[in-house]
């Protein structure tokens, strides 16, 4: 007749067989799709980038040409601005910095923001924001135009006094019974300005994150 103490030691060892084949069915899994995932990553990451620098301008792989900079002189936000750099035949043409304009009416906007070497802006598309809908919300590319007429634009055009919305003076739109969203945006995107032109030959002389320290995006 088996003991309460045998049948535990029995239950105990089944539940921790169960649980080792779990884990090993877990990563498994995991070194099986691990490769699949960030590729699907870095497409996706690659087809936002490319919504600001068209892919004829450059040729390098601008997914592993990465740093990150935090200067709170220019960025209000906390987090390390990542900045894309986009080159051709080895030569500087546009950086892409990934910047976050934290006040916005429902709180951060993240912003890509394409700058040209010659300092013009070749793009800018909101990724991620919690705007209300039908109110800030056509900062979005599929809801109206309104990102894209900061293409062209650069630090003297328009003169620095009208890079603001129109309700503060400036020349671009402003959304019917929302200012907050579009200022929050204009704002950053002049900041990411500022910085390129004042740190350019900086940015692009910088060692790529994954050099730095041995991550793979």
């Amino acid at each position: 007749m088996k003991t309460p103490a045998k049948n535990m030691w029995r239950s105990a060892a089944l539940l921790g067989l169960v649980a080792m084949l779990g884990t090993v069915l877990l990563a498994g899994i995991h070194a099986l799709t691990k490769d699949r995932i960030a590729e699907q990553q870095r497409r996706a990451i690659l087809q936002q980038l490319n919504q600001v620098l068209p892919p004829e301008a450059y040729d390098n792989a601008l997914h592993d040409d990465v740093t990150e900079i935090s200067d709170p002189t220019f960025f209000k936000h906390p987090d390390p601005v990542q900045v894309y750099r986009a080159r051709l035949r080895g030569e500087p043409v546009a950086a892409i910095l990934n910047v976050v304009a934290p006040d916005g009416y429902n709180g951060d906007v993240r912003l890509l923001v394409g700058v040209f070497t010659d300092g013009r802006i070749s793009g800018v598309r909101v990724i991620a924001h919690r705007e209300t809908p039908g109110l800030g919300d056509p900062i979005e590319r599929r809801r109206s135009d309104w990102i894209t007429r900061f293409k062209g634009r650069s630090l003297d055009n328009p003169d620095p006094a009208d890079w603001a919305v129109e309700r503060d003076g400036g020349v671009f739109d402003q959304f019917t019974g929302a200012t907050i969203t579009p200022r929050a945006v204009v704002e950053a995107v002049h900041r990411a300005l500022e910085y390129f032109s004042a740190h350019q030959e900086a940015l692009f002389a910088a060692r790529a994150r994954e050099a730095e320290t041995g991550t793979d995006r």
